[in-house]
């Protein structure tokens, strides 16, 4: 059942940080410091928040509860509603961006909301959007007394996105920002701060990430993956553009691009998008779509010169 809420064996990582597990669907962690237990985001229900809490419980005396959203989607944020508001189960501070309490406020989120709550009878029915309370922009610390969490921007995947690295145990959270296969990319636009954000989490050289959307023995070597994948489609797409600027709008200039073939246009079909030893099977139905999105979203940024 998606709903439930485990905590994984460790693995050889820092025994301060513990990894939960919804169902299939996502990673989230705890990280338990000296002075704070710190929920790197909050799941995506009641239910699932709840059951993070209960892991979260036999570490909190003596400290105080933090929460942190990564981003404001679905899978990371729609459990705020039991650290806030007059149905929380226990009040804490919810640290995020702007963006993310400006997103968990919009017409986009409510509209979200409504699918869900139609596509799945009473899974999201208690679902409260809750924006979080103790915004910042680029960056925060948090400073655990032996473990500091440095919360910093890393758009592209969403533009209110951010990452977490404790320095002290060269430990990276990168949430969205990178994942197995590979991450979405929110539009064309984004493309560029993306690909910043996978060279900037590089660059602090970690030697343990765990991420939301990958197993947990992935490593820091994703991270080069992720980045080696989008020099891939750039290479690719640059190639088919300098063949024929059209053929990927079939031939007319400016035409939608929804029925184009673009994996055999850029010559990057899926399976070839994939580490080895991936399942492609398992991954397809979920992954192609990002993929082809992926390779539209840099003919587009390429077209309008970058």
């Amino acid at each position: 059942m998606t709903d439930t809420v485990a905590l994984v064996p460790n693995q050889g990582w820092d025994q301060r940080i513990l990894v939960c597990r919804c169902g299939t669907l996502v990673d989230t962690f705890i990280v338990v410091s000296e002075r704070y237990v710190v929920l790197i985001d909050t799941l995506i229900n009641r239910v699932t928040a709840e059951a993070l809490l209960a892991i979260a419980r036999e570490h909190m005396t003596g400290r105080q509860v933090l929460a942190v959203n990564t981003h404001a989607d679905w899978d990371h944020a729609w459990g705020n509603h039991v650290f806030a508001g007059p149905g929380a189960a226990l009040t804490a501070p919810i640290i995020a961006t702007r963006g993310c309490a400006e997103r968990l406020r919009s017409e986009a989120a409510r509209r979200k909301l409504a699918q869900m709550r139609a596509g799945e009878p009473g899974r999201f029915d208690d679902v409260v959007l809750t924006p979080p309370s103790m915004l910042f922009e680029q960056r925060l610390t948090i400073d655990g007394g032996d473990l500091t969490l440095d919360l910093f921007a890393t758009p592209g995947h969403r533009a209110d996105h951010i990452a977490v690295f404790i320095p002290e145990i060269r430990t990276l959270l990168p949430g969205d920002a990178a994942e197995l296969p590979f991450p979405f990319v929110d539009s064309a636009a984004t493309m560029p701060a993306m690909r910043e954000s996978l060279a900037r989490m590089a660059a602090l050289q970690p030697e343990t990430a765990l991420y939301c959307h990958a197993p947990v023995d992935s490593g820091p070597g994703l991270l080069q993956q992720n980045m080696a994948y989008f020099d891939t489609i750039e290479q690719r797409c640059r190639a088919a553009l300098a063949r024929n600027p059209d053929e990927w709008r079939g031939g007319v200039p400016g035409t939608p691009a929804a029925n184009a073939d673009v994996e055999a246009l850029v010559g990057f079909p899926f399976a070839d998008a994939l580490p080895a030893g991936a399942d492609a099977a398992a991954l397809e139905g979920f992954y192609r779509p990002g993929h082809q999105a992926a390779i539209r979203a840099m003919l587009e940024f390429l077209e309008d010169g970058g």
